[in-house]
Formats: C-alpha cells, sequence, structure tokens
C-alpha cells in the first residue's frame, strides 16, 4: 500500500524584495502526528506554516496534497500567534467561520457554545472578545480553528507570552485534538514544549531546512552543527 501524506513541498522558495526567506526547501509530511518547527529567530518558521496553509506565494517549486480525490482537499485551520480578535463576543468570535460556510445562525451559535465549553470557556461567551486575557484569546481561537472540524491545523507560536497555566491548558486542548485525528504542524521557540509535543521535528535555520526527523531522534542525535547549538541554548550562526 502506497502511503499517502497530507502535503509536501518540493524545491518551494519564497523571496521577497529580493531576498530569500525559505529554501528551496524539500519536506513531505506524514498523515498523522504533530510536527514541531524550531529555528532561531528569523529562521523561516512563520513562513514555511504559511506556505503549508496556502497563504505564502511560491517564488519557485510547488505545494501538493498528496491525496487520491483532488476534489476533497484536507480542510485547514491557522492560529497565529497573536490571535485575531474581531469586534464581537466571544461566541460570535468562535461561530464567524461557521457563518461563513453558510451554516445557520442557530447552528452556528449552537456549535460554537459546545466548543466554548470544550476549551473552557463556557461561561464567558457573552463577553466582547477583547476583554479575554491572552491565554483566554488563544483559546479562543483554537474554538474558532476547531469549530469547522478541519484535517489540518497550523499554529505560529501559539503560546509565545503566555503563562504556565495557560500554556498547560493550551497544550492539554492540542494533544486531545491529536488524539483525535487532527494533524497538527506548529512553530513553537520553548524546547520544552517541543519535547512533549512533537511526533517528529522540522529545524530551520536561515530560511534553509536543516533536519527532518522523528522527535526522539532529533533530540538525542541531532545531525547538523546549527541544531546541537540550538538545543544546547548557544547562539546559532
Amino acid at each position: 500500500m502506497v502511503a499517502i501524506y497530507p502535503i509536501s513541498l518540493t524545491q518551494a522558495e519564497v523571496r521577497k524584495q529580493g531576498k530569500r526567506l525559505l529554501g528551496p526547501v524539500d519536506l513531505t509530511l506524514a498523515v498523522k502526528g504533530v510536527t514541531i518547527v524550531l529555528g532561531p529567530n528569523g529562521a523561516g518558521k512563520s513562513t514555511l506554516l504559511k506556505v503549508l496553509h496556502g497563504m505564502e506565494r511560491l517564488r519557485a517549486g510547488q505545494r501538493q496534497w498528496a491525496i487520491p480525490d483532488a476534489e476533497a482537499l484536507p480542510r485547514q485551520s491557522f492560529v497565529f500567534q497573536t490571535p485575531v480578535v474581531m469586534r464581537r463576543s466571544v461566541l460570535e468570535n468562535v461561530a464567524y467561520p461557521l457563518l461563513l460556510r453558510k451554516v445557520s445562525r442557530i447552528d452556528a451559535r449552537r456549535q460554537a457554545s459546545d466548543w466554548l465549553a470544550r476549551v473552557g470557556l463556557g461561561t464567558m461567551a457573552g463577553q466582547r472578545a477583547s476583554d479575554l486575557s491572552g491565554g483566554e484569546r488563544q483559546k479562543m481561537a483554537l474554538a474558532r480553528a476547531l469549530i469547522t472540524e478541519p484535517d489540518v491545523l497550523l499554529l505560529d507560536e501559539p503560546c509565545a507570552n503566555l503563562d504556565g497555566r495557560a500554556t498547560k491548558d493550551i497544550e492539554a486542548l492540542l494533544q486531545d485534538a491529536q488524539a483525535g485525528g487532527l494533524r497538527i504542524v506548529m512553530a513553537t521557540h520553548d524546547l520544552g514544549q517541543a519535547r512533549r509535543l512533537a511526533t517528529d521535528v522540522v529545524f530551520l535555520h536561515a530560511g534553509s531546512l536543516l533536519e527532518h526527523s522523528a522527535a526522539t531522534a532529533f533530540f538525542q542525535t541531532p545531525q547538523t552543527p546549527q541544531a546541537r547549538a540550538f538545543l544546547a541554548g548557544d547562539i546559532v550562526e
């Protein structure tokens, strides 16, 4: 049986104003698991996520879903480091993606209420989303991303600047979603978080993909001097 992968990049390259931000990158992600994207600041982590999501135009190469039915492309959601917060209630923020998909307002609000309960924000449904704390906003963003039942969830540093309690809550939500079959690709600067969540690791440096391996292998025996320096907490040149 031929393995089916959710996505592959072939010689993918992103350039802006003559500067290479990413690539050329060859990358194939397995159908299950949590891929953690690591690298120093400016490595290209956010750019890679945007390429995978289709938000970033490629200068060269291609992005391809390797699935048998091209009419049934996997559904994706993206959670940014700073969540998008609309000037609406928490409930309306979460229901919004369903309304865009022409789900009735009654059903959209019902599903949004259910998801808010799942992420621990059930009592805050009627509050203004702008009044939420940083951790609460990320929980709301996760509920809004998951309400459409995506096949793949991409997250760009979702726990940056959150306290330990909020980070623990977010990680628990992600682990539950992954156990339910959700494919996750997430950039983080937190090595502890990477060790807790990753099934495989993509390591970037200066826009180049230097390593992609199982998490255990990456953390125990990194293959490049840049990865070894990064894991040791040294400055990566």
